[in-house]
């Protein structure tokens, strides 16, 4: 469970990355005065005012424990929120998961069309990668080399795209996982963004590769466990606080980690891991307490 002072902690600490973030993009996206402007417009509707920006405050608070300057490590987080709201407006389009509704408001296809969802996801990832190679970043170029090849390979075929790819083929008929398999799965799908968004922090501070191995353990540990509360939110969460559909796992048949190991198991697993990935941290001091607490925070959330 979540301390009096975690909660304080972790409670400010999403508070305010969330206003820096929404403020960053409010910055990098003006609306022109040209027939462009729908595509901004767009991008401005599912980037500003939602999420929780987990992956922005990882990447926040790894860069702090690190030195590195809060702007450089914001827009950092920004990139990688870039990348994940993309993903969201992509995997909301009826072509893949057909929603309607993402952070409590209308899916972004929903609210302009299905045309301009696809641009918006697209430009939304040229601007992970634009971010991240501006030397506002950094202005060491071998950072900036790191920090794209980070984020590109956590996006890509060997990360978030190849893992919904292989969601994707589990709707199939006949296609069947085991937990092996749902794990590398969600291990790409989800896992490998949040383990990017530590890893970033770490390279912005100039933290040698073999000096980040805890860290990657931490990550890899707070992804599956962050999956599994996901799992456990589509069977027992409320749609309301949620703010997206929930169910449908179930309703098509999907195998997760609650259907493979039960409610019960898959909760305790998830705590298992989150105790795992905080023994992780304990080379560090009070600097890595927002990441112990969003650790437990990843369990215990509502939506």
């Amino acid at each position: 469970m979540l301390a009096g002072v975690e909660t304080d902690i972790l409670g400010e600490g999403l508070k305010r990355v969330q206003a820096d973030i929404d403020s960053l993009f409010d910055a990098l996206l003006p609306v022109p005065e040209d027939t462009s402007a729908r595509l901004i417009e767009a991008m401005r509707y599912a980037a500003i005012g939602g999420g929780k920006r987990v992956r922005p405050l990882l990447v926040v608070s790894t860069a702090s424990m690190f030195g590195v300057s809060r702007d450089a490590a914001l827009r950092a987080g920004a990139a990688i929120e870039a990348i994940h709201v993309y993903s969201l407006i992509h995997d909301d389009l009826p072509c893949m998961d057909d929603d309607d509704l993402r952070h409590g408001k209308p899916t972004l296809h929903k609210v302009y069309d299905e045309a301009t969802a696809v641009l918006a996801g697209d430009a939304l990832h040229a601007l992970a990668f634009e971010i991240l190679a501006e030397e506002e970043t950094s202005t060491d170029p071998f950072v900036r080399s790191e920090l794209i090849a980070t984020l590109g390979k956590a996006s890509g075929m060997h990360g978030m795209a190849g893992g919904q790819m292989m969601d994707m083929v589990a709707d199939e008929e006949g296609v069947t996982y085991d937990l092996q398999a749902i794990t590398r799965l969600q291990q790409l799908k989800t896992g490998a963004l949040l383990a990017a968004s530590v890893e970033m922090g770490a390279v912005l501070g100039r933290v040698a590769p073999q000096g980040r191995a805890h860290l990657r353990a931490y990550a890899r540990d707070i992804g599956l466990a962050f999956q599994i509360a996901d799992d456990l939110l589509d069977v027992e969460g409320d749609v309301e606080k949620a703010g997206k559909a929930l169910r449908k796992d179930s309703e098509q048949g999907k195998q997760t980690f609650v259907t493979l190991m039960g409610v019960d198991k898959a909760r305790e697993q998830a705590r298992a891991l989150v105790d795992q990935a905080i023994g992780h941290l304990s080379s560090h001091g009070p600097e890595a307490d927002i990441l112990r607490a969003l650790a437990r925070f990843i369990v215990e959330r509502d939506r």
